[in-house]
């Protein structure tokens, strides 16, 4: 079992910025893809940014592209998402998910193992 724990969610005027960090609990990263998912209100759970497994594939929803980035900080064993740029409809819960090992990165819920708890990102216009 792999806790995720997440941090860095809060309340941003629009067109400011935010970084959210998740790290495990007692394991390493290293043999995990990453990805990151948002739920807003009466909405289902949808993908935001994906990072492989070896960190050499990236994949972002177009909704984020431009604005987001996903990196692995392997010295500190955390996979972070730099929100910039943020609008009032990017306001949600964000969480953190991994699976083990698997290729590529992979957009679908069901294919992640573990899940954080949720940060709530808040942005007012």
């Amino acid at each position: 079992q792999v806790q995720l724990d997440e941090s860095g969610g809060g309340l941003v005027q629009a067109g400011g910025s935010l970084r959210l960090s998740c790290a495990p609990s007692g394991r390493t990263f290293r043999n995990y893809g990453v990805g990151w998912f948002r739920q807003a209100p009466g909405k289902e759970r949808e993908f935001v940014a994906g990072i492989s497994v070896s960190g050499g594939t990236i994949y972002y929803a177009d909704s984020v592209k431009g604005r987001f980035t996903i990196a692995r900080d392997n010295a500190k064993n955390t996979v972070n998402l730099q929100m910039n740029s943020l609008k009032p409809e990017d306001t949600a819960v964000y969480y953190c998910a991994a699976r083990q090992y698997g290729l590529g990165v992979d957009t679908r819920v069901a294919e992640y193992d573990y899940w954080g708890q949720g940060t709530q990102v808040t942005v007012s216009s």
